[in-house]
């Protein structure tokens, strides 16, 4: 068993190390603890399967006092799927001019502090995590140093500053109330509390602020410009979409198992779920920047984990967990194989792209790998996800809003494929040795995460699933039909649309952004003390 801090600061030391010693081995060494951190992960995933889930206090306090750290095992999982990932990343850019030591400084820094969140149970901890990693990121997107990432990363930084002010105050509510910030703690001492109204506030005032760093609908709008600012390298996109904006959705899941002896609000979620994948997937078939619409598809996939997560069933619920590693895995291939088209083409315009197929067939074959599975085509991981989400519905109006979800999923990627099609009689165009492991390794895991998934699922989390033959089969039925519709909307009725390029000059201010906030807390509010007074909640 290794300690969980080891986690944490590894990671950060390695950075520190590497920035202050700077040899021509740098990169070597960082690329092998990072093997070493992935296999310390799999011996503690592997310890915590076997026995039972590892709590740490910092500083060897009693409980409730100092910091404390728990792996159990989603937390693992999330934990080896983070490393796992940023050693994808730093393999795809190993010889990358940018990949400086300040670079990889930062971008090490953040994945310990995204392993922090994943272990931390301590809402002030949690507080001081996501502020620092907040910091990270925006000095991440804004790297470059043009004045379109400098704008997009100072919009970034503040916007989550003024959400989590939100969280910190929630916090210092709940601390008066129960005299922890262990969350164990608090979830244990929830079912003493005989007056429920006194948790609304704090329970608005954080929901609130997850609901934001979870781009829930209509708390999105910083996200595509931070996923997809123009010059923003492609490795940080695919670890802020793949990876970052799902410490959110475990917030999430955490805040509402916490405050779950009180209340339920699963209801309002499910709606929120719902309108937030709608808008995500309108808003991506709006786009013609391809960065755009992959970070509006983001948006559109939380939704729909967000939507699994709140059906209060077991087949949704774990769907949704693997739909995060799957979304993972698809999304930062996405992102990849895009930076690579985007240095190739020298556009970012996906009207102006054409012929991919024919001048790049190794990033295309793997693209499409990528999206087989984010539309659930049968086979691929996608499909399993979306299946066990669908399964757990308990009505056939939710049957046909998962339907309508995954059809836009399939309409913007019909239109992104779009400039696959063409001719190219011109010298092909091959990836480097290590991008072309980076990519193929995570493509791979599209197809793996597909026919191996209900496996899978037992493997990493204990959980025996099952899928039926026919409702598989009904299931690729549906796709296929979606396809066709797809093909088409796409030919007949998309460009006829003017709804579409109005929406793309939607662009909220950073003011426009705070009073969505204000907003969003009020409704949110309001309803949870309506609910109460009528005894819902």
């Amino acid at each position: 068993m290794i300690q969980l801090y080891f986690f944490i600061l590894l990671p950060i030391i390695i950075a520190s190390i590497s920035y202050l010693f700077k040899t021509k081995y740098n990169k070597l060494l960082i690329l092998i603890s990072q093997l070493i951190l992935f296999v310390c992960s799999v011996i503690n995933f592997t310890y915590i399967k076997s026995n039972s889930p590892i709590t740490s206090i910092i500083g060897n306090y009693k409980a409730g006092v100092g910091i404390a750290l728990k792996a159990d095992i989603i937390s693992s999982v999330f934990v080896m799927l983070t490393i796992f990932l940023f050693t994808c990343m730093i393999i795809y850019n190993f010889r990358k001019h940018y990949m400086n030591n300040l670079f990889l400084f930062l971008f090490l820094i953040l994945q310990g502090l995204i392993n922090g969140i994943f272990l931390s149970m301590d809402l002030f901890n949690l507080y001081v995590l996501i502020e620092v990693s907040t910091i990270v990121v925006s000095i991440l997107i804004m790297f470059k140093k043009d004045s379109r990432s400098i704008y997009d990363g100072m919009l970034y930084l503040l916007i989550n500053i003024v959400a989590m002010t939100f969280f910190l105050i929630g916090t210092g509510y709940i601390y008066k109330i129960f005299g922890s910030l262990d969350i164990t703690i608090i979830q244990d001492r929830m079912v003493k509390v005989t007056d429920i109204k006194s948790l609304i506030l704090p329970y608005s005032l954080i929901i609130t602020a997850i609901s934001l760093k979870s781009a829930v609908m209509p708390l999105f709008s910083w996200l595509p410009r931070a996923h997809g600012t123009h010059s923003s390298p492609s490795i940080v996109s695919a670890i802020l979409s793949g990876l970052y904006v799902k410490c959110g959705v475990y917030l999430f899941f955490r805040i509402q198992d916490m405050f779950s002896p009180a209340f339920d609000t699963s209801t309002i979620f499910l709606i929120m779920g719902f309108l937030t994948a709608v808008v995500g997937f309108i808003f991506a078939l709006s786009q013609i920047d391809i960065k755009l619409i992959l970070s509006y598809h983001t948006i559109s996939q939380i939704g729909l984990i967000i939507f699994g997560l709140s059906l209060n069933n077991t087949y949704s619920y774990w769907g949704s967990i693997y739909h995060i590693i799957n979304h993972a895995i698809f999304k930062s291939v996405l992102f990849l194989t895009a930076g690579i088209i985007i240095e190739e083409y020298e556009t970012r315009d996906i009207r102006q792209i054409r012929g991919v197929f024919k001048r790049m067939p190794f990033v295309s074959i793997f693209t499409f790998m990528a999206i087989l599975g984010i539309t659930g085509a049968p086979f691929f991981n996608g499909s399993i996800s979306k299946y066990l989400i669908q399964k757990g519905s308990y009505s056939g109006l939710l049957d046909y809003g998962l339907i309508l979800i995954n059809l836009g999923t399939i309409l913007s990627f019909v239109k992104y494929l779009s400039m696959f099609k063409g001719s190219y009689d011109g010298k092909k165009y091959s990836p480097s040795f290590n991008q072309k492991i980076a990519i193929s390794l995570l493509g791979t895991l599209c197809f793996l995460g597909g026919i191996l998934g209900i496996r899978l699922i037992k493997f990493l989390f204990n959980v025996n699933l099952h899928i039926t033959v026919d409702g598989y089969f009904i299931k690729s039925l549906l796709y296929i039909v979606s396809i066709i519709i797809g093909l088409l909307f796409y030919r007949f009725l998309y460009k006829k649309i003017k709804l579409f390029s109005n929406i793309r000059e939607i662009n909220l201010t950073f003011n426009q952004i705070c009073l969505t906030i204000t907003i969003y807390f009020s409704i949110i509010l309001t309803t949870m003390l309506i609910l109460q007074k009528c005894n819902y909640i």
